[in-house]
C-alpha cells in the first residue's frame, strides 16, 4: 500500500490577517481583504496532490492561508493511481493534482472533476547516491545486472515514464525494488539501499545534496504533463476555484519553474 501523506500548511500570523492593500491571489499575489467564508466561520480546503508536488505544493498552501484568513489547507499527497483511486470511492476532496493525464481521467472519467487544465511537465533523471559509489554514468547503466536499481511501479505516473524511456532506449532493467510513488523511490537512493533510480529531475532537486542527477537524452520520450482540477464534489467548492487559479497564476508559476518544473 502505498504512504501517504498529509501535512497541514502552517497557518498565516495573525499580522497578515489585519494587513490590508495586498492583491489577489489569481493574478499572482495575495488578497486578505476577501473573507474566508460567509460569517467569518472557519474552512477547510482539502488538495490531493501528486508526491512529486509536496514542496511546492506546501508552499502555496501557506500563501493561500494568507490570502484568506480562517481557512486552514489540507494536503494529502501521495501515488496520482492512489489518490486518484480513492476520490472514485468518495474521499472528501476539493482540488486534485495528478503527475499524468491518465490517472486524472480516472476521476474526470467519474464526472467527479470539472475540465483539467495542465499547469506544468516534469521529465525523468537517474538519481544516485552522492559520489556515484557505483558510477553510473547513462541509462545503459541501470540494465547492468550488477547495478541495484530502484524504479516506480509501472500503474504509478514515475513508473509509467521509466518503461517510456527505457523503451526508447531499447533497455531491460530488473529493478530490485518498485515503490508505490516517487518520494519513496528517492528515498531508496538517499539511504543507500540502491545504486541509482528513475525519479523527476524536481525530486532530485528537492533532494539537495543528499543525492546526485543524472540527465540522459530518453528523458525527452517521458514528460509527463500535470493536470489540476477542482472537483465536482468539492465541499469548499469556491475555495477549489481559487486554488487552481493560485496555481495557475503568476505567482503559482514562479514557485513551480523554480523548483524544477517546465512550463506547460
Amino acid at each position: 500500500m502505498s504512504r501517504r501523506l498529509f501535512r497541514w500548511a502552517v497557518a498565516a500570523p495573525l499580522a497578515l490577517v489585519l494587513a490590508a492593500g495586498l492583491t489577489g491571489c489569481g493574478s499572482g499575489t495575495a488578497d486578505t481583504s476577501a473573507p474566508a467564508s460567509s460569517g467569518g466561520a472557519a474552512k477547510t480546503l482539502t488538495v490531493f496532490a501528486a508526491a512529486s508536488l509536496t514542496g511546492t505544493f506546501t508552499e502555496l498552501g501557506t500563501a493561500f492561508e494568507a490570502a484568506h484568513p480562517g481557512t486552514t489547507v489540507k494536503f494529502n499527497f501521495g501515488s496520482s493511481a492512489t489518490l486518484a483511486q480513492q476520490i472514485t470511492q468518495d474521499a472528501p476532496a476539493d482540488v486534485f493534482a495528478a503527475a499524468s493525464p491518465a490517472t486524472m481521467k480516472t476521476v474526470t472519467d467519474a464526472s467527479l472533476a470539472g475540465q483539467p487544465t495542465t499547469f506544468v511537465r516534469n521529465r525523468l533523471e537517474i538519481a544516485v547516491p552522492a559520489g556515484n559509489p557505483a558510477k553510473v554514468n547513462g541509462l545503459k547503466d541501470l540494465a547492468d545486472p550488477k547495478t541495484k536499481v530502484a524504479l516506480c511501479a509501472e500503474q504509478v505516473p514515475c513508473g509509467a515514464a521509466a518503461v517510456k524511456a527505457l523503451d526508447a532506449a531499447g533497455l531491460t532493467v530488473t529493478p530490485v525494488t518498485l515503490e508505490q510513488d516517487v518520494k519513496a523511490t528517492l528515498t531508496k537512493v538517499e539511504l543507500g539501499e540502491v545504486d541509482a533510480a528513475l525519479v523527476y529531475k524536481t525530486d532530485v532537486i528537492a533532494a539537495g545534496d543528499k543525492v546526485q542527477g543524472i540527465s540522459f537524452p530518453e528523458a525527452e520520450k517521458a514528460i509527463n504533463d500535470y493536470p489540476i482540477a477542482a472537483l465536482t464534489k468539492a465541499p469548499a467548492g469556491d475555495l477549489a476555484k481559487e486554488f487552481v487559479d493560485l496555481v495557475l497564476s503568476p505567482q503559482g508559476r514562479d514557485v513551480l519553474t523554480k523548483a524544477g518544473f517546465d512550463a506547460p
